[in-house]
């Protein structure tokens, strides 16, 4: 992260007259960009007048609640900040922006290219994708700073999850164990991690519906050939569990990180098109790789990436580069090209 990224005057969203959708995303966008700021703040010891982090949420009314720590890894480097709550207080002069808003919103950063951090967040993206982050000090530690936040406010409308790349999954794992408590919580994730095989990159729309459904079919037969009904059952009562909660997602279609949620969601319109909507159903609660190559008791756990509602907006015109398509930067510019809808399967 480049010092002119971490200055809040140098790469501040420019055009926030309007208070619509946009506004929200650009705002949101800029709280999880302060946790990257207020880690890179801790790691070079910048404090007062020298800290960087706080414009990121106080120009917008927000003020830093608390932060949320790592402590596990090599103690060095002391503990990594991969979280924050903020908490909406504007001047009383000022135009309540927030009303309808969050009162509270947390927020997770991605991985942190950092020597300082980078390995802890290095360990979690890969148990991100090998499906072992359930356990992990990061999901535990966030999980129960929702809770507790949750219960603090009284009212869960009026607290808010977000996140980018890493912290997407991060706050999904959240997001997720909520749902499942009958609470859904507003949620936008920026570039969440969909750990596949880059289908979407194929250029034949029929090859990759072909594809696409040979995986369910695939995915089906093996679920019913490890999992006993009783598995089968649990599995799909928590996955229905979810379908009322429905995230907002934010993905780049040059971004191999999270593109292929665009697959993932259009194919299931595919399948309900065409009176397949069972066998979509089924098939969309599991991991295929955590079928194959897991121990029996990792092959129950659900895999993370995997939802039945969101409402998806994609960025039809990002940057080519990949780096920069994935970056939190992308969501506050303006006149961004977008297009969303809403996917919700209901059991």
């Amino acid at each position: 992260m480049a010092i002119e990224d971490q200055i809040f005057r140098l790469s501040r969203p420019r055009t926030l007259l309007v208070k619509n959708a946009a506004h929200v995303r650009a705002v949101v966008a800029c709280l999880v960009q302060c946790v990257y700021v207020l880690e890179r703040d801790r790691q070079k010891k910048r404090k007062g007048d020298k800290a960087l982090a706080l414009p990121w949420c106080e120009t917008f009314g927000f003020k830093l609640k608390s932060t949320l720590e790592h402590n596990v890894g090599p103690s060095i480097f002391g503990p990594s900040i991969f979280g924050a709550i903020f908490e909406f207080k504007p001047p009383t002069s000022s135009c309540n922006h927030s009303a309808g808003g969050p009162r509270f919103v947390v927020a997770f950063r991605g991985t942190l290219f950092k020597k300082k951090s980078l390995v802890r967040d290095i360990k979690l993206d890969f148990q991100v994708i090998l499906n072992e982050h359930h356990s992990s000090s990061f999901c535990q530690t966030a999980i129960q700073a929702v809770e507790d936040l949750v219960a603090t406010a009284g009212d869960s409308r009026e607290v808010w999850l977000t996140g980018h790349s890493l912290g997407s999954a991060i706050a999904l794992q959240a997001g997720k164990n909520m749902a499942k408590k009958e609470v859904y919580l507003e949620s936008l994730l920026f570039n969440p991690p969909y750990p596949s095989v880059p289908t979407e990159k194929i250029k034949s729309k029929s090859l990759k519906l072909t594809l696409h459904l040979a995986k369910s079919v695939l995915r089906a037969g093996v679920a019913v050939a490890k999992q006993s009904p009783l598995q089968r059952k649990q599995s799909e009562s928590s996955f229905a569990a979810m379908s009322p909660w429905v995230p907002k997602l934010f993905v780049n279609e040059a971004d191999y990180v999270c593109f292929e949620y665009i697959g993932y969601f259009g194919y299931g319109n595919w399948m309900r098109k065409h009176r397949l909507e069972n066998i979509y159903k089924f098939a969309s609660q599991y991991s295929l790789r955590s079928l194959l190559f897991m121990s029996k008791k990792e092959s129950q756990a659900e895999p993370l990436h995997l939802i039945p509602s969101a409402y998806l907006t994609i960025n039809s015109k990002p940057p080519k580069w990949f780096l920069s398509a994935h970056g939190i930067r992308e969501w506050w510019k303006p006149n961004l090209e977008l297009e969303s809808e809403v996917y919700q399967c209901e059991y």
